[in-house]
């Protein structure tokens, strides 16, 4: 029952004082004056700048070893220099809820190395792969952010990598944390024959204005940017993205998108309408991070991603918002980018715009090693090469070979595990870190994938049509598994003795806007359908030949998918 607001009689006794009414609970948004910390991830960063932690680490950490290491800076604002605890070995995944931070971590990181845009040079590849064999176990997994990943890395290792990085051009600043990631970029920008703009300039003005600036250490969340002419980068799953457009006024462009993100409540980017020059893409994204940071939900970690504000606001507020408050003018409007005949993945042998060619290849799900690297560095100097490209897929890209080169180029690849004429089953499987090393996950991931995809290799070798695959060793969908083909989703399952084992939850049919006749979206999550780990092979080579004789003529799986019964794919 409502209370009543209406004043008391004086000298009745059943009158109750009359209630203020409620204020409405703020959301932690700076630019309405919610400032005060509301929970323990704002009050770690409001009690001292995250960036300040690498002075600690040189000075501190590195010579009095793990135990001195404060937990406010082990669990918080080392993630702003990529250094992330690594899951304690033997902890299977129904404790990964259970234990505290402190039973779950190893007293090794994961470090996490930025290559924006996934550009690499000889002596940046030889870097890595030297620190990979010296530091890190030879472990250096490429991953679907264009990063490289070392495993067991030692604190007090740390200032000695920073200054080999750095030496080279490379960093970690940043590679984690609630400030701005890695910048997705084409992995053919530059050279591809079909870019009218090099969005290059625009990618290297923001990663050196803003990248290690206060001015934006300190967002609601992480915040992911894509900028690419071509449409191959997963652009709809950003916080910002600016894809190519050719305006008919004003000539080659950008596109803006906003309010893209997946893991447990995941969202699509949205077209702001907008046409921007490569010379203010800069400025355009500095504008909608500073949206961001003042007006992003800070309340509660769960809401404090971009796209929950742009689901709120809608893209015209948004929009106006951003000219008024942030660049004080009007965006010019624009047209939608068209979409290729079919997506880009960039494996194989493709010519450059100077005549020349780049050579795409995979690994498997993304793992390699120091010491492949290392002979990778050998090969790509050997046929003619200086610059290899990482691409958000887990493959890599030789770039500059001369034609004459590239055949025996793709068997001195073959000769070092990356293939550049994959299997389709390698060509579009991904897997995220998973339990080897993660401690949020709950099954293994790189270890299936690769099970996976030797199975399919062996009982579909000739397989006709692409499949994306996408591992997942949790509910986060660091590996995008609701924009995939078959996106698989760890979690505990009932095994056929009744008892709980590694298993995944099954989505299907989902994908991105790539190709014209593609419509984005998260495909089908049918109620009950769940496979074990050691069913997975049996399970997707059954759908796999399903699909190839029930399809029509030209029909995509993800058409396929939503075409038929639901019997006919479990």
């Amino acid at each position: 029952m409502a209370v009543s607001s209406i004043p008391a009689r004086p000298g009745d006794p059943t009158a109750r004082p009359a209630r203020a009414p409620r204020r409405q609970r703020g959301e932690g948004q700076w630019a309405l004056g919610h400032r005060e910390p509301l929970n323990a991830n704002e009050r770690t960063k409001k009690d001292d700048d995250p960036l300040n932690v690498r002075a600690r680490i040189e000075n501190i950490y590195a010579h009095q070893g793990f135990a001195s290491i404060d937990p406010a800076d082990l669990r918080g604002r080392f993630r702003w220099w990529g250094l992330y605890t690594q899951r304690k070995a033997g902890i299977d995944g129904g404790r990964t809820a259970v234990l505290e931070p402190h039973e779950l971590e190893d007293e090794h990181f994961m470090l996490r190395v930025r290559v924006d845009g996934g550009q690499l040079d000889l002596a940046q590849l030889r870097t890595v792969a030297e620190i990979s064999r010296e530091f890190a176990r030879d472990t250096a997994d490429i991953t679907d952010r264009q990063n490289i990943q070392f495993h067991w890395i030692r604190v007090e290792d740390v200032p000695e990598i920073w200054r080999r990085l750095e030496a080279v051009g490379l960093q970690t600043t940043e590679a984690c944390g609630d400030c701005p990631r890695v910048v997705l970029g084409s992995p053919v920008a530059g050279v591809a024959e079909a870019e009218l703009l090099d969005p290059t300039p625009a990618l290297d003005e923001i990663v050196r204005r803003y990248v290690g600036n206060p001015e934006f250490a300190n967002l609601p969340r992480k915040f992911k940017t894509s900028i690419s002419w071509l449409v191959d980068t997963p652009y709809e799953a950003n916080d910002v993205a600016f894809l190519g457009v050719d305006h008919p006024d004003h000539g080659p462009g950008f596109d803006v998108w906003v309010g893209g993100g997946l893991s447990t409540n995941p969202m699509l980017a949205k077209r702001l309408g907008v046409w921007v020059p490569l010379a203010e893409v800069p400025d355009v994204w500095a504008g909608v991070v500073g949206i961001f940071r003042d007006y992003g939900y800070r309340r509660l970690r769960n809401r404090a991603r971009l796209k929950f504000l742009v689901a709120d606001w809608g893209v015209e507020r948004f929009r106006e918002v951003l000219e008024k408050e942030y660049l004080g003018r009007a965006l010019l409007d624009g047209p939608a980018p068209e979409l290729p005949e079919k997506p880009v993945d960039h494996i194989g042998v493709h010519r450059q715009r100077d005549g020349r060619h780049y050579v795409g290849a995979a690994p498997v799900v993304g793992r390699v090693s120091g010491g492949q690297l290392a002979r990778l560095a050998d090969v790509i100097e050997a046929h003619g090469s200086g610059r290899i490209r990482l691409t958000p897929y887990q493959k890599l890209l030789v770039l500059d070979v001369p034609a004459e080169r590239t055949e025996p180029l793709v068997g001195a690849l073959r000769a070092i595990g990356l293939e550049a004429r994959p299997s389709a089953w390698r060509r579009g499987t991904m897997a995220c870190t998973g339990l080897e090393y993660c401690k949020l996950a709950i099954v293994e991931t790189k270890v299936r994938g690769e099970e996976l995809v030797a199975r399919l290799e062996e009982r579909l070798r000739d397989f006709d049509a692409d499949i994306s695959i996408h591992l997942n060793g949790c509910p986060n969908a660091c590996a995008r598994t609701q924009v995939a083909d078959i996106g698989l989703k760890g979690q505990l399952v009932v095994g056929p003795d009744g008892r709980q084992v590694e298993g995944f939850q099954v989505h299907l049919g989902g994908g991105l806007g790539m190709a014209e006749g593609q419509t984005a979206g998260f495909g089908r999550k049918l109620r009950g359908l769940k496979t074990t780990a050691e069913e997975l092979p049996a399970y997707v080579e059954r759908l796999a030949r399903r699909y190839l004789a029930g399809r029509r003529a030209g029909e995509a799986f993800a058409q396929w998918v939503i075409r038929v019964d639901e019997e006919e794919l479990r």
